[in-house]
C-alpha cells in the first residue's frame, strides 16, 4: 500500500493526508515505514523535523524525532537534523566572540543498539576513548570526586556511576580524611537489577542522578538525569529483551553524545542485562534504546568542526564510509588493548592529585 504509493512518486505529505482517515491497517503500514528508518508520517500533525520557526516564530524550541536501526545511523541523522532545524541559543559556557549554539529537544530511538555499523567516525575521540568511558560508567573513576566542603578541591563534583550506585551521599573531608556524607546512600544499580529479576514487566526499574540539595547550586550539574528499564519476553523462544529509556537534561551533540550513547549501551549490556541473565538463567538481549535530550546542542565554537568533519562530507560517500563495525576484529583488538592504557592513565592521575 504505502510502499506502492511512494514508488509512484507521491510526496510524504500527500501520503500523510491520505492516511489521516485511512483504515487501521494503512496507518500501521505507515508507522512501519517510519520505524524502518524512512521519513516519519504524522497523521494530521506538522512534521516533527520541520523547522517550527516557519509557523510559530521564535517562541518554540524544536522537538526533533529520529528513529534508526543502528547507533551510527541514528547519531548521524540526529546531528544532521539538528544542523538543519536547530535554533540559535546563548549558553552560560560561551566565551567572548563564540558563535551562538544550535539547539533543540531530541527524541532518538535506536531499534537495535548492538547492530552494525555501531561506531561513527565523526566524534571527537577514538576507540581508546570509548573504552575509557565504558570503564568510567562502571565506576573506574568514582574516586576522582572532590570533597564538597573543601573549596580548594578542584576534582569532579560527581561521576554518573557514583550517583547511580551511591545516590543520596557525597564526599567530604573530616579530620583530614575523605568520608561519605549525607542522610542515605542507595545502590540504584542493584535495585534496578533486583526489581527486573523479580518482576521483568515492572515499570519501576528506574535510576536517577539529580540531587537538588547539591545540583541547583552546582556549576556543572549532571547532564544525565535518569535511566529506565523494562523487559519484554518473546514467548516463542524465551528470550527477554531489555528496553531502555535514557534522559539527559543537556547533551553536547558534537562533543559528548556519541560516547554517552555508546557507553550506556555497553553499560546496559554488561552491567544490567548480564547480571539479570546470571541470576535468572535466561537469555537477555538488548531491545530498543530511547534517548531523550531536553537540550541537544552543538556549541557555537564546534559548528565549524562538525561542518568540516561531517556535514560537508555527507554527499561524498555512504554511512559505511563514515563508520566502523564494533565487531570488526581490528576494532575489537584496539578496544581490548585500550583497557591497560586507560588504567595507567587513571593511576597516573591518582599519583598527581
Amino acid at each position: 500500500m504505502l510502499s506502492r504509493d511512494i514508488r509512484q512518486g507521491q510526496s510524504w505529505e500527500a501520503i500523510a493526508r491520505q492516511t489521516i482517515n485511512a483504515p487501521p491497517e494503512t496507518k500501521i503500514a505507515a508507522e512501519t515505514e517510519s520505524l524502518a528508518g524512512r521519513r516519519p508520517v504524522n497523521f494530521g500533525f506538522e512534521r516533527s523535523f520541520a523547522n517550527p520557526r516557519q509557523k510559530h516564530g521564535m517562541k518554540n524550541i524544536p522537538v526533533l524525532n529520529v528513529c534508526e536501526t543502528s547507533l551510527a545511523a541514528a547519531y548521524e541523522k540526529a546531528l544532521v537534523s539538528l544542523h538543519e532545524n536547530g535554533v540559535r541559543f546563548r549558553t552560560q559556557y560561551d566565551k567572548p566572540g563564540d558563535p551562538l549554539s544550535l539547539d533543540c529537544t531530541l527524541n532518538l530511538t535506536v531499534l537495535d543498539p548492538l547492530s552494525e555499523p555501531m561506531i561513527h567516525k565523526a566524534f571527537p575521540g577514538g576507540i581508546e576513548d570509548l573504552r575509557e568511558y565504558v570503564m568510567e560508567l562502571s565506576g573506574a573513576k568514582d574516586h576522582w570526586v572532590k570533597n564538597l566542603n573543601d573549596p580548594a578541591d578542584t576534582r569532579w563534583e560527581y561521576t554518573y556511576h557514583g550517583r547511580l550506585a551511591n545516590y543520596g551521599s557525597w564526599q567530604e573531608k573530616q579530620d583530614g580524611k575523605p568520608v561519605r556524607a549525607g542522610g542515605f546512600s542507595i545502590d540504584q544499580v542493584e535495585g534496578v537489577i533486583a526489581k527486573l529479576v523479580k518482576q521483568p514487566f515492572t515499570r519501576q526499574a528506574q535510576m536517577i542522578t539529580w540531587m537538588p540539595n547539591i545540583d541547583l547550586e552546582c556549576y556543572d550539574p549532571p547532564c544525565l538525569q535518569s535511566l529506565w528499564y523494562r523487559l519484554m519476553e518473546d514467548e516463542t523462544d524465551g528470550v527477554s529483551w531489555l528496553n531502555c529509556n535514557i534522559r539527559f537534561r543537556s547533551n553536547d551533540a558534537w562533543g559528548a553524545s556519541f560516547m554517552n550513547m555508546f557507553g550506556f549501551i555497553i553499560f546496559s549490556r554488561d552491567v544490567i542485562a548480564a547480571e539479570i541473565s546470571r541470576r535468572t538463567g535466561k537469555t537477555i538481549k538488548l531491545g530498543r534504546l530511547n534517548w531523550q535530550a531536553d537540550s541537544y546542542h552543538i556549541y557555537g565554537k564546534d559548528i565549524a568542526d562538525a561542518k568540516k568533519r561531517l556535514f560537508d562530507r555527507l554527499s561524498q560517500g555512504t554511512l559505511a564510509d563514515r563508520s566502523y563495525e564494533f565487531t570488526d576484529p581490528t576494532i575489537q583488538e584496539m578496544y581490548t588493548e585500550a583497557e591497560a592504557a586507560a588504567r595507567e592513565k587513571i593511576a597516573d592521575y591518582d599519583r598527581n592529585h
